[in-house]
């Protein structure tokens, strides 16, 4: 049974993945430094799966704690690097944090794995390519200067990957380009689960929908889109998570080599309204939302073109707009019930 490193295991897409890596019959040991995450999370996990992962708590900042990981941990033969800042809006307030979490993390984990057989899925993000000049966006777009510093950590961390690859200290690498990661598992035991004031658009919604929050707040109802607001690729995270065990599958077979990127998303485009509207229909729920003015860092729109994703991939996002508002909707329903 092959032995694969997830960082950042407790989050939103790790913990989803962590599930889908011990269906497909891998045994993925954590890291997570719960800055952005909780430790009860490996006991939701524990009622998905069966057991308690195997955990460890600390920051990958930290290269000393690593390097004593990797010795009590020798049997490792693939990351899945997800542990990193992520929302757009601080990083932009706080560009320094991101630099430094963001970057170090990856280069202590580079250091530390240099030259071993060991491969590598990196966690990364349509936002490496800003604003596009056509859409459905294709891998091969131009990269354009990043709207926000997250976004930025994100090319840079892809440029250091492709020059680890190309010196040989990493083998084989994939870099997963996401699009808008939303819903929760069907057990409705795992879901997104923000600290603070949520930074994204779907926990908000169901924040404001169960009452933790007055009121949903548009970023601009001005931008060159079907109703004003700004469109995106919203995709299940269980779909997202499968993705990653074929990105692994892909990388033990032999027709891979060296570093590669992969869309992962519908293919489709969404208006922030319209993911309201569609959760009102899946939920039965009315929302209370206002626009607002734009916010920094926002692109107006961007889809993804995921042909290369399922031809070589052979992988597919399957669950639609109804079923991620329903399904973070029931993750919604069970932490006011069952608070973490």
């Amino acid at each position: 049974m092959a032995k694969i490193l997830v960082t950042g295991g407790l989050g939103f897409i790790g913990s989803h993945t962590v599930v889908e890596l011990i269906n497909a019959g891998y045994e993925p040991v954590i890291i997570d430094d719960l800055s952005n995450s909780q430790h009860k999370i490996l006991g939701q996990l524990s009622k998905i799966v069966g057991f308690k992962p195997v955990f460890y708590q600390f920051d990958l900042c930290d290269k000393q704690k690593l390097i004593h990981f990797a010795k009590s941990e020798p049997d490792i033969t693939g990351i899945i690097h997800f542990a990193a800042f992520k929302a757009v809006g601080e990083s932009v307030q706080n560009p320094l944090k991101y630099y430094n979490n963001n970057l170090t993390s990856l280069l202590n984990l580079l250091s530390v794995y240099s030259g071993e057989s060991v491969d590598f899925v990196f966690s990364s993000s349509c936002t490496v390519y800003g604003q596009p000049d056509e859409l459905p966006v294709t891998e091969n777009a131009p990269v354009k200067p990043a709207q926000s510093p997250y976004g930025n950590t994100k090319q840079i961390a892809e440029e250091i990957l492709k020059d680890a690859v190309t010196s040989g200290d990493a083998k084989k690498v994939i870099s997963l380009r996401y699009f808008n990661p939303v819903g929760a598992h069907d057990s409705a035991l795992i879901g997104e689960l923000p600290i603070g004031v949520p930074q994204n658009l779907v926990p908000f919604i169901t924040q404001s929908a169960i009452g933790k929050r007055e009121k949903i707040t548009v970023f601009g109802n001005d931008y060159n889109t079907r109703d004003g607001s700004c469109v995106r690729d919203y995709i299940h995270v269980v779909d997202l998570a499968k993705a990653h065990v074929s990105a692994l599958k892909l990388m033990e077979s032999n027709t891979f080599a060296g570093y590669d990127v992969f869309n992962l998303g519908t293919g489709n485009g969404n208006t922030v309204l319209e993911i309201i509207f569609a959760f009102e229909r899946a939920t039965g729920i009315k929302l209370n939302y206002e626009i607002g003015p734009r916010r920094s860092g926002d692109v107006e729109k961007v889809w993804g073109d995921v042909t290369k994703s399922e031809k070589q991939l052979h992988w597919k996002a399957r669950l639609g707009i109804d079923i991620m508002m329903s399904s973070a909707w029931e993750w919604e329903k069970y932490l006011a019930e069952n608070p973490l």
